[in-house]
């Protein structure tokens, strides 16, 4: 028997719990791509961070976990990501949550992707370095 993806009712209550979650572990660069209107999109917001270590990706992930099930009941429908904790992948249906290390966020430069998407930063945006992937 299949398991039905439930939609949230409270998607904008949602989006900032999982803010407020993300800032209070001070996560880095934290934007959230309204992508609901486009074509093909999987989700209605993209929220995407990153952090400089493997503790602080999973630290994170753990508090939007706990914030959201505390302040909301709700849970999350997948995650994926926890075994390395290089981009933790957090799917609440509405919202899909990628917190990533810094390298990978700037390779996989995640936003470029949904770049018509309507693009909304929290707080201060520091650069992402370009990492040298070819050694």
């Amino acid at each position: 028997m299949a398991v039905k993806k439930k939609k949230t009712n409270n998607s904008d209550e949602l989006l900032a719990c999982i803010v407020d979650a993300i800032q209070e572990k001070k996560g880095k660069n934290l934007v959230s791509l309204e992508i609901g209107s486009l074509p093909n999109a999987v989700c209605k917001y993209f929220v995407v961070c990153n952090a400089d270590s493997t503790t602080q990706v999973n630290a994170i992930a753990d508090n939007v976990e706990f914030r959201a099930t505390e302040k909301l009941k709700e849970k999350v429908y997948k995650s994926a990501g926890y075994e390395n904790s290089i981009w933790i992948v957090l799917d609440y249906v509405d919202i899909v949550v990628h917190i990533f290390q810094t390298e990978w966020r700037a390779f996989y430069k995640l936003e470029d992707l949904w770049a018509d998407g309507k693009f909304t930063p929290y707080g201060e945006q520091e650069p992402l370095s370009s990492f040298d992937f070819s050694e």
